[in-house]
Protein backbone atom coordinates (compact mmCIF):
# COMPACT_ATOMS: atom_id res chain seq x y z
CA UNK A 1 0.00 0.00 0.00
CA UNK A 2 1.03 3.33 -0.80
CA UNK A 3 1.28 6.14 1.84
CA UNK A 4 -0.33 9.49 0.56
CA UNK A 5 -0.54 12.15 3.05
CA UNK A 6 -3.33 13.64 3.33
CA UNK A 7 -3.94 17.21 4.61
CA UNK A 8 -6.41 17.92 7.32
CA UNK A 9 -8.13 21.19 7.20
CA UNK A 10 -8.42 22.24 11.38
CA UNK A 11 -10.53 25.37 10.72
CA UNK A 12 -13.76 24.03 11.57
CA UNK A 13 -12.72 21.71 14.20
CA UNK A 14 -12.21 22.45 17.92
CA UNK A 15 -9.64 20.06 19.36
CA UNK A 16 -9.10 19.79 23.42
CA UNK A 17 -6.07 17.64 24.62
CA UNK A 18 -7.21 15.43 26.49
CA UNK A 19 -4.16 13.66 27.59
CA UNK A 20 -0.62 15.00 28.33
CA UNK A 21 2.10 14.46 25.61
CA UNK A 22 4.25 11.01 26.16
CA UNK A 23 6.44 9.06 23.83
CA UNK A 24 5.62 6.77 21.85
CA UNK A 25 6.37 3.15 22.17
CA UNK A 26 7.21 1.10 19.12
CA UNK A 27 6.70 -2.24 21.67
CA UNK A 28 5.12 -2.10 24.75
CA UNK A 29 7.10 -5.45 25.28
CA UNK A 30 10.36 -3.93 24.99
CA UNK A 31 9.77 -0.19 25.61
CA UNK A 32 11.38 0.78 22.81
CA UNK A 33 10.36 4.93 21.81
CA UNK A 34 9.57 5.40 18.10
CA UNK A 35 11.81 7.94 16.67
CA UNK A 36 11.18 10.11 13.35
CA UNK A 37 13.78 9.71 10.15
CA UNK A 38 15.70 12.26 12.10
CA UNK A 39 16.24 10.82 15.16
CA UNK A 40 14.06 12.74 16.94
CA UNK A 41 11.23 11.42 19.57
CA UNK A 42 8.23 10.91 19.30
CA UNK A 43 5.48 12.54 21.01
CA UNK A 44 1.54 11.15 21.32
CA UNK A 45 -1.16 13.45 22.24
CA UNK A 46 -4.43 12.23 23.40
CA UNK A 47 -7.04 14.79 21.70
CA UNK A 48 -11.09 15.12 21.24
CA UNK A 49 -12.14 16.75 18.11
CA UNK A 50 -15.69 18.56 17.34
CA UNK A 51 -17.40 19.59 14.91
CA UNK A 52 -19.66 22.16 13.76
CA UNK A 53 -22.43 19.58 14.15
CA UNK A 54 -20.85 18.75 17.50
CA UNK A 55 -20.08 15.10 16.57
CA UNK A 56 -17.35 14.16 18.94
CA UNK A 57 -13.86 11.83 17.92
CA UNK A 58 -11.14 10.72 19.95
CA UNK A 59 -7.70 10.83 18.16
CA UNK A 60 -4.03 10.01 18.94
CA UNK A 61 -1.59 12.88 17.41
CA UNK A 62 2.12 12.21 16.81
CA UNK A 63 4.36 15.01 16.56
CA UNK A 64 8.29 15.71 16.18
CA UNK A 65 8.43 18.39 18.91
CA UNK A 66 7.19 17.66 22.41
CA UNK A 67 4.52 20.60 22.83
CA UNK A 68 3.88 22.38 26.05
CA UNK A 69 0.38 21.58 26.25
CA UNK A 70 -1.92 20.02 29.58
CA UNK A 71 -5.41 18.58 29.68
CA UNK A 72 -7.71 20.90 29.11
CA UNK A 73 -6.45 23.16 26.61
CA UNK A 74 -7.87 23.73 23.57
CA UNK A 75 -5.33 23.62 20.99
CA UNK A 76 -4.99 23.90 17.49
CA UNK A 77 -2.62 21.00 15.65
CA UNK A 78 -0.17 22.90 13.05
CA UNK A 79 0.49 20.61 9.81
CA UNK A 80 -1.94 17.93 10.43
CA UNK A 81 -1.84 15.63 8.10
CA UNK A 82 -3.81 11.99 8.41
CA UNK A 83 -2.53 8.73 6.85
CA UNK A 84 -4.35 5.31 6.15
CA UNK A 85 -2.31 2.14 7.20
CA UNK A 86 -3.10 -1.17 6.90
CA UNK A 87 -1.72 -4.79 8.38
CA UNK A 88 -2.16 -8.17 8.59
CA UNK A 89 -2.05 -10.01 11.71
CA UNK A 90 -2.68 -13.77 11.49
CA UNK A 91 -4.70 -13.61 8.58
CA UNK A 92 -7.07 -10.69 9.52
CA UNK A 93 -6.96 -7.44 8.09
CA UNK A 94 -6.81 -4.35 10.00
CA UNK A 95 -6.92 -0.33 8.72
CA UNK A 96 -7.34 2.94 9.81
CA UNK A 97 -5.97 6.51 9.86
CA UNK A 98 -3.07 7.74 11.72
CA UNK A 99 -2.28 11.68 12.52
CA UNK A 100 0.84 13.62 12.21
CA UNK A 101 1.09 17.43 13.75
CA UNK A 102 4.16 19.30 13.04
CA UNK A 103 2.95 21.83 16.13
CA UNK A 104 0.22 22.63 18.28
CA UNK A 105 -0.67 25.70 19.71
CA UNK A 106 -3.25 26.93 22.14
CA UNK A 107 -6.40 28.66 20.55
CA UNK A 108 -6.71 32.30 21.60
CA UNK A 109 -9.59 31.71 24.09
CA UNK A 110 -7.19 29.74 26.50
CA UNK A 111 -5.31 32.77 26.36
CA UNK A 112 -4.95 34.44 29.68
CA UNK A 113 -6.88 38.14 29.60
CA UNK A 114 -4.98 40.92 29.25
CA UNK A 115 -4.80 43.54 32.25
CA UNK A 116 -6.29 46.79 32.07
Amino acid sequence: MRTIPIPVDTNKLQFTCVKAARPRLVSKETGEIKKDKNGNIVYEVTVTVEDDFGRLELLKIGTSAEPDITPGDEITPIGLIGYVWEQTINGANRWGISYKATSFVRTASDMPAAVA
